[in-house]
């Protein structure tokens, strides 16, 4: 359980909260608008309206207490610049600030963000991984040209053991689980059969996965 600091209320803000919240973590949300505010108390441990710009109210909150401070103001570039840079120079020990813009996360990287979150590009790239095939339902890259995806079974593919398919030597990739009716089996092995009603978890190059994707299809 970590110590959370979430500034910016908006709707990514509140979704961050929530999301926050049922991982377990202890949060404090600020927000200059009260109804913002009101909005997130059911997710968070403690909620505050203040102008995060103000240094004597960002002191007040005791920022070296937090693990985390998340800055998502997504409506005033201004005050998230401000913002990250006063939490910086306050003793903040690890700032994400948002940015909706590849030149606003080169500014903010500057002004003292330790990660930038950019939410837009993020969403663009899993949907054009995502829904550009047939069989990826879900994927984390790794960078690099490396990810994690988890596909649906091919039909060349299904009733086969994965010693059959040998899909570590003969397309670079590794099956890491399956997953069926919703339970992830982590204990796959040579001698696991691969089903249409399945879902299996592959690492590898992305270029190699989506090619042993299209040649299943052949």
């Amino acid at each position: 359980m970590k110590q959370i600091l979430l500034i910016g209320l908006g709707r990514f803000g509140r979704h961050m909260a929530m999301r926050l919240s049922e991982l377990g973590h202890q949060i404090m949300a600020v927000d200059k608008d009260e109804d913002r505010v009101s909005a997130v108390t059911e997710y968070t441990t403690n909620v505050l309206v203040g102008d995060s710009t103000r240094e004597d109210f960002l002191k007040s909150l005791g920022i070296n207490n937090f693990d985390v401070c998340f800055v998502c103001i997504g409506d005033d570039f201004e005050s998230s610049i401000v913002t990250t840079d006063l939490l910086k120079e306050n003793g903040a020990k690890r700032v994400i600030s948002r940015a909706a813009s590849g030149i606003q996360e080169k500014i903010l990287l500057r002004n003292g963000a330790d990660s930038v979150i950019y939410p837009e590009h993020q969403v663009a790239e899993w949907s054009a991984v995502r829904y550009s095939s047939d069989y990826i339902a879900d994927y984390f890259t790794l960078g690099d040209g490396y990810s994690i995806m988890e596909i649906g079974v091919p039909q060349s593919w299904r009733d086969r053991s994965l010693a059959e398919l040998n899909l570590r030597n003969t397309a670079g990739i590794n099956v890491l689980a399956t997953k069926k009716n919703g339970e992830l089996n982590v204990t796959v092995g040579p001698k696991t059969v691969l089903s249409e009603n399945m879902t299996i978890l592959v690492i590898g190059e992305d270029s190699r996965i989506n090619r042993a994707l299209d040649k299943a299809d052949d």
